[in-house]
């Protein structure tokens, strides 16, 4: 384990103490056996730490395997149902196209079938249930030491801290693997809108500070590709900086590479010659390989795709760079992006600063559609899109932010709702949805947080996410 090779270093047999002032002891011999006293102070290296941070290594490892074969339990068990269920339609059909060839004992037979696989359900509702919350719980707990080891990283050499780091990467890793294959088998509806909108949004998920490892980077944001590409489902990207100036994106393959700051390309919005590509703001999202910002100047919808490295932009006619959220100067342009495409916002001096919605064509770049909306944009945090409904949060107190309006574009109804949820510092300055994932994800003074999402489904208690 990666104490052990802390140990290697101690020469023949080592006595490890700790609190000493002096760093090596002298040494003596004794029958030929030469013996060393190593002490090694917390403050050099945080030994106790990450001991401890081991113990619950293996600990979460240990739950993991256990809601692994879980989840390959009930695939099997979801195979055996749906079987059963297919074969009791097939037989009530043929009783109902002629009953009178069906006894009374065989209709009893029929029912209790019926009332079998009705228990079956109830039972496997229950285990996803519980496996659900087990999941949720190994979340915050890798978060937790994800979130320890970089301030560790920060104290300490961070060569030492590495190969702490890259077990609970791999944890992570399997964390990941594991929701996927539950929300494959008990969230089929990721990428529909058969719902009725956002009923809760869980706690926050820190995943760590940024690539930069400077909490005064506390402009950006994070994320992954709205619309990826074919074999860029598993791509995260990052854009941060210590003021509102929008200057470079990373991206990352994956989760992994992401929490180890291993970017594969950074794209650089530079001053070439007589062109400024640079943006401001924290509006930005990815679709398709495609970076929608703040263009600088002039001030205008902008955008950079990473494939053909190349950008455009477009000016929004009547849009004021005057209007911007209530945590964060310069977002006069917010972009979303949800199962229906790709959006804007911002406010107008003829709408007297009120929040205006608008629908962008993807191929013209061009905003086709606009709805004028009530909500005073400088009173709000932030907004976001899911099936087409606007989502507008304010800050409630320190710790709670509420989404407390939306408007739906298909039926152009307003309503005022309350839906609270935790912030994870005072105030952000990123927050969008992305519907690849049903996730919420934030940029908080430098870190990378996230939130899984709720939804309200007729006809049915609520479909089952992660961490319900």
């Amino acid at each position: 384990m990666m104490i052990a090779t802390l140990l290697y270093f101690i020469f023949f047999r080592s006595t490890l103490v700790e609190g000493a002032l002096s760093p090596w002891a002298e040494g003596s011999a004794s029958g030929g056996e030469c013996i060393c006293e190593a002490f090694l102070p917390n403050s050099t290296f945080p030994i106790r730490e990450l001991i401890s941070l081991e113990s619950t290594a293996v600990e979460i490892n240990y739950k993991l395997e256990i809601e692994i074969s879980k989840v390959e339990m009930f695939e099997v068990k979801l195979k055996v149902y749906i079987a059963k269920i297919m074969n009791l339609t097939v037989l009530i059909k043929l009783m109902e196209d002629d009953p009178d060839s069906y006894s009374e004992l065989q209709i009893e037979e029929v029912k209790i079938k019926i009332k079998q696989v009705e228990a079956l359900i109830v039972e496997l509702q229950a285990s996803i249930q519980t496996s659900s919350t087990v999941l949720i719980s190994i979340r915050e707990q890798i978060s937790v030491m994800i979130t320890e080891l970089t301030q560790l990283e920060i104290t300490y050499d961070k060569n030492l801290i590495l190969v702490t780091r890259r077990e609970y990467i791999i944890l992570q890793q399997k964390l990941e693997e594991c929701e996927r294959r539950h929300n494959e088998i008990f969230n089929p509806s990721i990428g529909i809108c058969n719902h009725g909108g956002i009923r809760r949004i869980s706690k926050p998920f820190v995943s760590q500070l940024n690539a930069n490892l400077n909490s005064g980077y506390k402009y950006g944001g994070w994320g992954k590709d709205s619309k990826p590409l074919p074999g860029s489902e598993n791509m995260y990207w990052y854009s941060g900086s210590s003021d509102t100036l929008v200057s470079r994106i990373t991206q990352y393959s994956d989760y992994y590479n992401l929490i180890m700051r291993q970017g594969f390309k950074t794209h650089e919005l530079y001053v070439q010659n007589r062109y400024d590509w640079r943006g401001t703001g924290n509006n930005y999202v990815v679709r398709e390989n495609t970076l929608y910002y703040q263009f600088r100047n002039p001030f205008a919808m902008g955008k950079l795709n990473m494939t053909s490295v190349t950008i455009a932009y477009k000016v929004i006619p009547m849009a004021s760079a005057q209007f911007s959220y209530h945590y964060s100067a310069n977002q006069n342009l917010d972009f979303a992006a949800d199962e229906s495409g790709l959006w804007v916002t911002y406010a107008t001096a003829q709408s007297n600063g009120k929040l205006v919605l608008g629908k962008i064509n993807e191929q013209s770049f061009e905003v086709e559609e606009v709805w004028q909306t009530s909500i005073f944009k400088p009173s709000v945090g932030n907004t976001f899109m899911v099936c087409g409904v606007l989502y507008a949060t304010r800050s409630v107190d320190t710790k709670t932010e509420e989404i407390f309006y939306t408007f739906d574009t298909r039926t152009e109804q307003e309503s005022y709702v309350s839906i609270p949820f935790e912030k994870f510092q005072e105030s952000y300055v990123y927050l969008d949805y992305n519907p690849i994932d049903q996730k919420l994800y934030m940029f908080s003074n430098g870190y990378y947080v996230n939130y899984h999402v709720w939804f309200n489904h007729e006809g049915s208690k609520d479909k089952l996410l992660i961490g319900e």
